[in-house]
């Protein structure tokens, strides 16, 4: 130890900048009573010098030169390189197989692999002492020591964690021989290619996992009138063993939802009333709320058989969007002054998770709110509908009485009062109304689905009474998937037995199909 701590006094001095203070003895209480037999105790600032970064600014930064190496570039090798240009001390200059500790916001140590270059500030460099330590060796305790210092009262920062120089260089390590910190370091190697191994098998089986799973819903999404026995027999074999995630389980929710619009969640019962005396029944109130509003119904082209985008089961129709709701409009266009109070204003980011939140937002005056048309306010069961930007497409039930207005990039739509309104609602959350918002974004910064388009979608319209059977089934269902995704942490046994119980009720036949089959057969 002596002999190291002489070493680094006489090679900063060679530097003509750096100073090597010598460590303040190690009292046997922070030693404790684990010390290996031959193992020695020592102060990080025993093993280096531990030389601080330039405190480059933006202002220094140039298109070429050598590459500032900052923390960024430690923990992320994708990132870019700053460069500076001038003359650089050797001791801040990096080099292929230096050790480097981040003592700033990313607390780790690391070894350098890439091209010669200068060092920021907030990381050491390590000039490491010769004979005390292997230099694999000492990346590992530099590991360690920088995260137990990280979970010590010597982290300090709210905002960027950072270790002080002081308490760095006194904390206590411990080193083994150097015979024996070879055969640490090799055995550390070799759990670690072995770790690469099954991180590399895991994603490789994850990968498979992921595919297996998205064509078997794909199937059922999109479902073949044929093979939709067989592909939901495949499902309830295979999807209770591929279902491991909370992402799959949104997917899962999504297939609830394509199945319940195309008519596979439910039977049909030819004693309902079909769905085009519903539309009628709807038409008329549409036509009276625009009489008593003074506005002109929106004018939609009707839905031609051969570009109707799937088969609909017995009694259904196609519609237009335009066709469900007494209007389809969108906030005020012009930007609304704020208030300090008054009345709430929603943005995008108020509704894009299904719920209205009201926290943190902005206010308008009562009367920007009192001078807005009727059909423009979003009243207690209407439904918001995101139009614009990264977050389109998302539907949001107004469930509050609570006096409020919204930005123009939410679309508000007010349904008719003969139709199912939960039933609009998931229908406007399944893959087959997405698809069409996907198709009806214009612009690429900020997609945005015109009011014209929305009104536009072809949706699928059941008989007013099965809208309440297929409510009442995904509402089963979805809290099925609640707690399939809450049970994500329990075991896989577990899991795998609630997705195929969430599964079987999802796929085997209802109760009304039971009973035609029965009479099917009875009558034969």
């Amino acid at each position: 130890m002596a002999a190291a701590r002489s070493e680094l006094s006489e090679r900063a001095k060679a530097t003509g900048r750096l100073r090597f203070t010598p460590s303040a003895p190690i009292a046997e209480a922070e030693i404790g009573d684990e010390l290996p037999t031959g193992w020695v105790a020592a102060r990080i600032n025993d093993t280096g010098l531990y030389i601080n970064g330039l405190a480059f600014k933006p202002s220094d930064w140039k298109a070429s030169g050598l590459p500032i190496i900052r923390i960024q570039n430690l923990s992320d090798d994708s990132r870019e390189f700053n460069y500076a240009q001038g003359e650089f001390a050797d001791e801040v200059l990096v080099r292929t197989g230096d050790i480097l500790v981040s003592w700033s916001a990313t607390l780790d140590a690391y070894l350098w692999k890439r091209q010669t270059g200068v060092l920021n500030q907030h990381i050491f460099r390590v000039i490491q002492a010769t004979g005390l330590t292997d230099s694999g060796y000492l990346l590992l305790l530099l590991k360690r020591a920088i995260r137990d210092l990280s979970e010590s009262v010597h982290a300090h920062g709210l905002v960027m964690t950072h270790i002080n120089r002081g308490p760095f260089l006194h904390h206590v390590v411990w080193i083994p021989p150097l015979a024996e910190q070879h055969r640490i370091v090799a055995k550390v190697d070799e759990l670690m290619a072995l770790c690469d191994r099954l991180e590399a098998a895991r994603a490789e089986r994850e990968t498979a996992r992921d595919r297996l799973t998205a064509a078997s819903l794909a199937r059922l999404n999109t479902p073949d009138p044929e093979t939709f026995a067989d592909d939901a027999r495949f499902a309830l074999d295979a999807l209770p063993a591929l279902t491991t995630r909370c992402d799959q389980i949104t997917q899962m929710r999504q297939t609830i939802l394509g199945l319940a619009v195309r008519g596979k969640l439910v039977g049909q019962d030819p004693r309902d009333e079909p769905a085009s005396d519903l539309l009628t029944r709807v038409s008329r109130e549409i036509d009276a709320y625009c009489k008593t509003h003074r506005l002109t119904r929106a004018v939609v082209e009707p839905i031609e058989k051969e570009n109707e985008p799937y088969t609909l089961p017995l009694g259904w129709r196609w519609a237009r969007l335009a066709e469900l709701h007494r209007v389809i409009t969108d906030g005020d266009h012009q930007p609304p002054p704020r208030a300090d109070e008054g009345i709430a204003f929603l943005t995008i980011g108020n509704v894009t998770t299904g719920k209205l939140n009201f926290a943190d937002c902005r206010l308008v005056s009562k009367d920007y709110f009192q001078s807005l048309p009727t059909y423009r306010v979003p009243a207690h069961g209407d439904i918001l509908y995101t139009v614009v930007g990264a977050t389109f497409g998302r539907p949001a039930l107004v469930d509050t009485d609570r006096e409020f207005c919204v930005q123009r990039h939410i679309a508000i739509l007010k349904p008719a009062s003969a139709m199912n309104l939960q039933y609009l609602v998931w229908m406007l959350s399944s893959p087959h109304v997405y698809d069409q918002a996907i198709r009806s974004t214009t612009g690429t910064a900020q997609p945005t689905i015109g009011l014209r388009p929305l009104r536009h979608f072809a949706v699928p319209v059941p008989p007013l009474v099965e809208q309440g059977r297929i409510v009442a089934k995904v509402a089963e269902l979805m809290r099925g998937c609640d707690q399939l995704e809450a049970s994500l942490s329990a075991c896989e046994t577990h899991r795998a037995r609630m997705l195929e119980v969430l599964l079987r009720r999802t796929l085997e036949p209802t109760d009304l199909e039971w009973s035609a089959s029965a009479a099917e057969a009875q009558a034969s």
